[in-house]
């Protein structure tokens, strides 16, 4: 994770997203063959993907995560949302004018529900859309 920089929206989210690529392309952060197991299982179908590390005695080896993956994860998170939080505060009108908003809204509602089911961002970095996280969590919507 770079210093940062000033630098423009566009310019920020050009290299944001090309970091994202970056972290998810490495194998060593992400790795595409990661161990499966069921722990404490006896035989059974029920296997899930272990993020633990070793030792873990797994029926299909594979590469643990990384004992930093979650701090990177939430880390591309956070920005991740930085992007949406522009969009909305600069964007917004252009979004309707292209009558885009259902998409952009399930979107950020898939994104923002798996981020605070897994609590992955912090509260107080969710503040500048507040106001829309509660419109799209309630239920008479």
């Amino acid at each position: 994770i770079k210093k940062p920089i000033k630098c423009s929206a566009p310019k920020y989210i050009d290299y944001l997203m090309t970091w994202v690529q970056d972290q998810l392309d490495d194998e060593t952060l992400f790795p595409s063959k990661i161990g499966k197991c069921s722990p404490g299982a006896q035989g059974g179908t029920s296997q899930r993907v272990t993020v633990t590390t070793p030792p873990c005695h797994c029926p299909i080896p594979g590469v643990p995560f990384p004992k930093n993956f979650m701090s990177v994860a939430k880390t591309i998170l956070k920005r991740l949302f930085r992007v949406y939080a522009h969009i909305y505060h600069q964007h917004f009108d252009s979004v309707m004018r292209l009558q885009e908003e259902a998409h952009l809204n399930t979107s950020f509602k898939h994104f923002i529900f798996f981020v605070q089911e897994f609590n992955l961002i912090d509260r107080r970095e969710l503040a500048p859309l507040q106001e829309l996280i509660e419109k799209l969590g309630s239920k008479d919507r």
